[in-house]
């Protein structure tokens, strides 16, 4: 059979460090990460190591998607799943130390803000990461992918939560269903987090 499938696929152990490099293109200059990172020296090798602590996690579950020609990916968390592995948020701080040194507080602040901000009251489907390649952005494939996913999320009748590290993105995460569950502002004059919840399909 010639014809491509142009359907997403779930990403494999093999595919860790393209979903990796994707994700260091997609944030490299993203509001939050460069916050995060700042010295644009350091910065892909900073993120690079992070997301792979990340990526690692939620290759646990079968979660982490690429769309064909591996233009963007998505990392979700199933309900009642976590990010991390106990060793993996163990290594976490340790990992932020190394990298930022005197540094480090803010960013683990930060983590610790968006652990607070994430509601627990209801299982979800939980967006940690969407990310396109930056050479193919503008294309459509991070939100085409995105749409992908939430109508199998329909499907299990499942709400969905994400955190818009960039404003700039709140409004396409609302036409595709999300609404702004609340916000909150990273320390040191970092940008602001916005939170968003997707109510589960109504069956009817």
């Amino acid at each position: 059979m010639d014809s491509k499938d142009t359907s997403p696929r779930i990403a494999t152990p093999d595919d860790r460090d393209e979903v990796v490099e994707i994700l260091v293109s997609a944030f490299y200059n993203d509001p939050t990460w460069s916050w995060a990172f700042p010295d644009p020296s350091l910065r892909a090798e900073q993120q690079r190591r992070l997301w792979t602590l990340f990526v690692d996690g939620a290759m646990r579950y079968p979660r982490v998607w690429l769309t064909p020609g591996n233009t963007a990916t998505a990392v979700w968390i199933p309900p009642n799943g976590t990010d991390l592995s106990d060793e993996q948020e163990a290594a976490l701080k340790p990992t932020i130390e190394e990298m930022l040194g005197a540094d480090a507080g803010p960013v683990m602040e930060a983590f610790d803000l968006f652990d607070q901000a994430h509601p627990r009251d209801m299982a979800h489907f939980y967006l940690s990461l969407l990310g396109t390649r930056a050479e193919n952005r503008g294309r459509g494939y991070g939100l085409d992918l995105l749409a992908s996913n939430l109508r199998l999320i329909d499907l299990a009748g499942m709400p969905a939560y994400l955190e818009a590290s960039n404003p700039s993105n709140v409004a396409l995460y609302e036409r595709h269903g999300f609404k702004v569950h609340g916000s909150f502002t990273l320390p040191k004059g970092g940008p602001d987090i916005v939170t968003m919840w997707r109510d589960a399909a109504s069956s009817g």
